[in-house]
């Protein structure tokens, strides 16, 4: 094993001179006053390599002995961690004593003594390669797959499996054999490095299945597949969190994984006590029964925030395997993208667009690279969807984070301080986000066979209206109402009907807060008929007057549009006038 000593402290990073190789990426300790700080190494010069320390560094002195372990940063996967609460090195926040996490204080992140109900898959004599399932045990109703050694080269025959019973998480559960006579045992457990990306699987087609949100200005103008990226840029207080909770709650997804990367303490706060207050409204249970949340907050070292969003896409990585659909939240990848600025400048490399790291576009590359949807070596499917949160300073979205976001993710979710100020929430622009998979012809095949094949056109139309709509209510700002054509105002007018009844959603609604495909598919075609019928300005103030008055008679009882009993008496009112022009 490799040892060394320190030769100089800047801030976090620390330089130390090694006695033998050490590798990139490689984990050290570093000991002083009766701590061991864990560490990073990000670049080897010679005998000289420099760390990133995951803590303070307050106190570290020159001379203080350094060990190398030989690997890189790896967590533990396993049953046991639904539900729980980590930083980014996986440690278990809820073991930790106290508000603060103690220098040097590491957790076992899974709970080694709990017994598991273990079912086998996989019979002796079965051939098996890594990641092959071979049992299964339950937590918290969903069924997780024991797995061969993902690291495993080759084949292997099951030399032997347990029956049916309760066994600990590192209990050996499988003795494997490989082709030159060597055997491999099995628990419960993985583990593999975070910076690299699980390929175990048979292909990675492009993603092509809708992934229902519940919000419609997400499932019917701008949709985002299973397997699928997007972000959310937006300034402070435009609802990026809200937003994010809303689809958390609502996508079919069966894991739910939260990366709290760089926020502030009081937003990670709201984080931990919102989120195990949610109701999964597919299981009526907690929806913390499904999720994992991986949070550093801004106070913490940059090696421990840039490592939380790898820890969390490597757990994602870990229930694909099991054919299971996740569905990956980061908050934010600015504050990620951040952390890289600052270890660029302290090994003072070449900057890059306001001082962020020229290879900035290639990492965000390979991390958005890393969902997608899988086909597994058994043929059964699994998926791992990326949302992520971008934090733009002062709401620019033409910063290179935002902007080299744009170039990898699928879709674009841009929310607008001027549709936040007027209350329409979801304050997503309509105007200038988007959704790539509409042109994918695999999506409009599988949307013609749910749907119908009309569905996407209709909703290239209503954009289009919209940016009509936008382009008429700039020229009635500056030229007033009359002066613009009567046709002009028509065409205004059905843009905001799109907009009221389609895009705006009340998120602490019960009944608007989820809306289903079949009752969006419903809205969708009453607002094209509207819109395709052709009005006199005197027969289209009447279907306005009566949206307006239905609309404002909602907020005033606190109701939805879409409250069951008015609803219908509303599309009823709305289809008879329709039939009478």
């Amino acid at each position: 094993m490799t040892k060394g000593t320190v030769s100089g402290v800047i801030a976090n990073m620390v330089t130390i001179h090694v006695d033998g190789p050490v590798s990139q990426g490689e984990i050290c300790y570093i000991e002083t006053g009766g701590d061991r700080l864990m560490s990073e190494v990000i670049k080897v010069v010679g005998s000289d390599v420099y760390v990133q320390v995951f803590e303070s560094t307050r106190g570290l002195k020159v001379g203080s002995p350094a060990d190398f372990t030989g690997h890189m940063l790896e967590i533990q996967l396993g049953p046991g961690m639904l539900s729980k609460n980590y930083d980014g090195l996986q440690n278990d926040l809820d073991k930790m004593e106290g508000v603060f996490l103690k220098r040097g204080q590491y957790t076992e992140p899974l709970d080694t003594e709990r017994e598991w109900d273990f079912t086998p898959i996989a019979k002796v004599g079965d051939e098996v390669q890594g990641s092959d399932w071979l049992g299964e045990v339950i937590e918290n109703s969903q069924k997780l797959k024991i797995m061969a050694p993902f690291q495993m080269d080759g084949k292997a025959k099951v030399k032997s499996i347990q029956p049916a019973g309760k066994y600990k998480c590192h209990d050996v559960m499988a003795v494997l054999e490989k082709e030159d006579g060597t055997e491999v045992k099995v628990d419960m457990v993985q583990h593999w490095p975070v910076k690299f990306a699980m390929t175990n699987y048979k292909e990675k087609p492009r993603p092509f299945k809708l992934l229902e949100t519940g919000v419609r200005t997400i499932d019917t103008f701008n949709p985002i597949v299973e397997g699928g990226t997007g972000f959310i840029p937006g300034p402070f207080g435009t609802g990026k969190t809200v937003l994010q909770h809303a689809i958390s709650k609502q996508a079919e997804a069966d894991i739910v994984i939260i990366a709290a990367c760089g926020e502030r303490a009081n937003e990670v706060v709201e984080i931990f006590t919102e989120f195990p207050e949610l109701i999964d409204p597919h299981t009526g249970h907690k929806l913390m029964e499904r999720t994992i949340i991986i949070a550093n907050t801004s106070n913490m070292p940059v090696a421990a925030r840039e490592a939380s969003v790898y820890t969390a896409m490597t757990m994602a990585e870990y229930y694909r395997s099991m054919g299971l659909r996740v569905l990956l939240m980061a908050d934010s990848t600015s504050r990620w993208a951040q952390a890289l600025r600052e270890m660029s400048n302290r090994m003072e490399e070449l900057p890059g667009p306001d001082a962020f790291p020229m290879d900035l576009g290639a990492l965000i590359s390979n991390f958005y690279g890393r969902a997608g949807y899988v086909y597994l070596n058994n043929g059964e499917v699994g998926s791992i969807t990326f949302i992520g949160t971008v934090s733009p300073a002062g709401g620019n979205l033409k910063e290179p984070v935002t902007e080299n976001t744009k170039k990898v993710a699928r879709c674009f979710y841009g929310l607008e301080q001027d549709r936040a100020d007027k209350k329409r929430y979801p304050a997503v622009n309509p105007i200038d986000s988007y959704s790539k998979y509409l042109e994918y012809p695999e999506f409009e095949e599988y949307i013609s066979k749910k749907i119908n094949d009309k569905w996407i056109p209709k909703v290239l139309k209503l954009k289009t209206r919209m940016q009509r709509g936008k382009e008429i209510a700039e020229q009635i700002n500056i030229l007033g109402d009359d002066g613009v054509p009567v046709d002009y105002h028509v065409v205004f007018w059905k843009s905001e009907i799109i907009d009221f009844v389609i895009l705006q959603q009340d998120a602490f609604d019960d009944v608007d807060a989820v809306t289903s495909l079949e009752r969006q598919e419903e809205i969708l075609n009453l607002v094209t008929e509207i819109c395709e019928k052709d009005y006199t300005f005197g027969d289209f103030l009447e279907v306005v007057d009566y949206f307006k008055k239905m609309i404002n008679l909602c907020k005033q009882m606190n109701y939805s549009v879409y409250k069951s009993d008015q609803y219908n008496d509303f599309v009823a009112k709305i289809k008879e006038m329709l039939a009478s022009k």
